[in-house]
């Protein structure tokens, strides 16, 4: 029996960010997308951080950090190197999905962005994603990755 794994549940169509874009051009792609965060990547599309919308809220909403102070000052002209978090908690796609949640906990995120081997971002995969696989059981296979409730994806443009 085969356990289930962040690709038998991730997004793998995954809209994601550079370094200089700013911060009104992600909150704008957060909320036409209905998503909660993108990864960050660099030229060869290894991820490099995340910006979530706790990121790019002001005041107490946003987690306590030097990283705040920069952006208060500029507001959304600021840039997305100035806001994400770094590193990028990243997950291979073979993982477990109990490792995932684990990892998850470990490290105090939402969301892992699920990489290649070589690090490029193929997906992203959400606490929320992790529970899905709670009301159809143990494995991908009884009764079957289909029984999975439908997941809202964000397709690239």
């Amino acid at each position: 029996m085969r356990l289930w794994r962040v690709d038998d549940v991730m997004t793998s169509d995954v809209v994601t960010v550079r370094e200089d874009t700013l911060c009104h051009e992600i909150v704008d792609l957060l909320v036409r997308r209905r998503i909660g965060a993108v990864p960050v990547v660099d030229d060869e599309g290894h991820a490099i951080g995340v910006v979530s919308a706790s990121d790019l809220l002001p005041g107490p909403y946003a987690a306590p950090s030097g990283r705040y102070r920069h952006v208060r000052h500029q507001g959304l002209a600021a840039v997305a190197r100035d806001v994400m978090s770094r590193p990028a908690v990243v997950a291979q796609p073979s993982l477990a999905v109990d490792f995932a949640a684990r990892l998850m906990r470990r490290a105090k995120v939402h969301r892992l962005v699920v990489v290649d081997r070589r690090g490029r971002v193929g997906g992203i995969v959400t606490r929320r994603d992790l529970l899905r696989t709670r009301l159809v059981g143990e494995s991908p296979h009884e009764p079957g990755p289909s029984a999975l409730p439908p997941r809202r994806t964000a397709d690239l443009t």
